[in-house]
């Protein structure tokens, strides 16, 4: 059993959590990642501390409030793979959220370090920015909910659909240096959905000497963490292959470097 993928509990804890991971489960610094199901009529409220906080609602409507704003009836998707960009809430550190299920809600909690003195905001879909990426065999659609042209302290957050046959996260790049500005240090969690549901993705995850060196078969609802090394993706045929992207390291920018053996792969994408 791989240590880098997270397997979601059989049902839900007391506050609807399916998964965790933390700085400190993971081994790294940075990124923090849970999964919920809310029932309607469930709840669930934190205060930040000192991370910040990207709530994304992947299915469902809720309504979400926090010191400095509320949000009633937000939510549009019933489903990840209706392809329509989610809603989402920024709540900064020094804060709090409380949400409230109003139809069955599937939540994505990332999390960050974070300062005080941001606003908390909602992210409606027409402020998430569409983009398709590759061509043929490597073509994926992009939603970019937070991404670093957007206030924050550290998170970035981006989802990904993957049509079946296809490639993403390709050519094999990573991000594992602190080398700006021709590459950034960031952690990274893949939160995967695929359809139909019994099926799975394929992810590889390994670095130049091969230390790590990992093929993972991914099922639906599972994470995986990539602290480091090159991590393409694969949806194999006959299945549609979702994954939110979470990552925050010591500068917010993303800037990667393709692996040397397939880099002329971008050339043709």
């Amino acid at each position: 059993m791989s240590e880098l993928i997270v397997r979601p509990a059989p049902v839900p804890d007391k506050d609807g959590r399916l998964l965790s991971v933390t700085p400190a489960s993971a081994g790294w610094d940075y990124v923090g990642f849970e999964a919920y199901r809310l029932e309607p009529g469930a709840t669930l409220s934190l205060e930040t501390g000192d991370r910040e906080y990207c709530l994304v609602l992947l299915s469902g409507k809720a309504h979400i409030a926090t010191a400095d704003g509320e949000w009633r009836d937000v939510g549009g998707r019933m489903d990840v793979f209706e392809g329509t960009p989610p809603y989402s809430v920024y709540v900064p550190a020094g804060n709090r959220f409380a949400v409230e299920a109003l139809t069955p809600l599937e939540l994505a909690v990332c999390a960050a370090p974070g300062g005080e003195g941001r606003a908390s905001r909602l992210i409606a879909p027409a402020d998430v920015g569409a983009e398709v990426r590759g061509s043929g065999s490597t073509q994926r659609y992009i939603h970019n909910i937070l991404p670093e042209s957007e206030p924050a302290d550290s998170l970035l957050v981006v989802e990904v659909f993957t049509p079946a046959g296809h490639w993403s996260s390709y050519p094999p790049h990573k991000h594992d240096r602190d080398a700006l500005p021709d590459e950034s240090l960031l952690e990274e969690t893949y939160y995967f959905r695929v359809k139909p549901e019994q099926g799975f993705a394929v992810q590889r995850v390994y670095t130049d000497d091969r230390s790590l060196d990992e093929t993972l078969a991914v099922g639906d609802g599972q994470t995986v963490l990539v602290p480091k090394g090159y991590h393409p993706v694969s949806a194999p045929p006959g299945y549609e292959v979702y994954y939110l992207n979470v990552m925050a390291g010591p500068e917010r920018v993303w800037r990667f470097h393709n692996d040397p053996d397939h880099a002329w792969i971008a050339k043709k994408s």
